[in-house]
């Protein structure tokens, strides 16, 4: 049996572990949010694989990411990732001086991590890409929106795969 002080110290040591691993949590999301504009409680380039970082460096640079303006739906649960539906778009403004130029689709563990990337104008009105996409296995979606004064914007959402779509 166990007596009310061993549970206590249990229950101490158990607090404190939880405890350290947010103090380390924050530290390394603090990093992140300096590095790449994320929010501390995001994914942040740590949780990436280092083929997603390198693509990501390939296309941005140094340029900072933040979250925001991006609208991403696509399926929690995808049953079948031969064809994984995703809707993406945004609020931010279609103005000949200002707007957005393109927006570019990542999928953090496909063959291709860079899966697409499409060049808009002002004259499309409203940025939106309504597309399907192949998934290799369950991984981050990331959708990047680009505007015509160098920002870059991100919305990113863990997709959980039941049928392997890409060889």
């Amino acid at each position: 049996m166990i007596d009310d002080r061993s549970r206590s110290r249990r229950s101490f040591v158990q607090s404190a572990g939880l405890a350290v691993a947010a103090l380390m949590l924050g530290a390394r999301g603090a990093h992140a949010a300096s590095t790449w504009g994320l929010h501390a409680d995001g994914p942040g380039p740590d949780d990436m694989p280092d083929a997603a970082k390198k693509v990501l460096k390939e296309h941005f640079g140094e340029r900072p990411i933040k979250d925001g303006h991006v609208s991403l739906d696509l399926p929690e649960v995808a049953p079948d990732s031969r064809e994984v539906p995703i809707f993406i778009e945004t609020d931010l403004p279609m103005a000949p001086h200002n707007y957005v130029k393109a927006i570019h689709l990542i999928v953090d563990h496909n063959p291709d991590i860079y899966v697409a990337g499409y060049a808009l104008t002002p004259a499309m009105g409203k940025a939106s890409i309504d597309t399907r996409i192949k998934m290799r296995r369950s991984s981050q979606v990331r959708a990047i929106i680009e505007t015509s004064a160098g920002e870059l914007w991100w919305s990113h959402k863990l997709v959980y795969t039941t049928l392997n779509g890409c060889v």
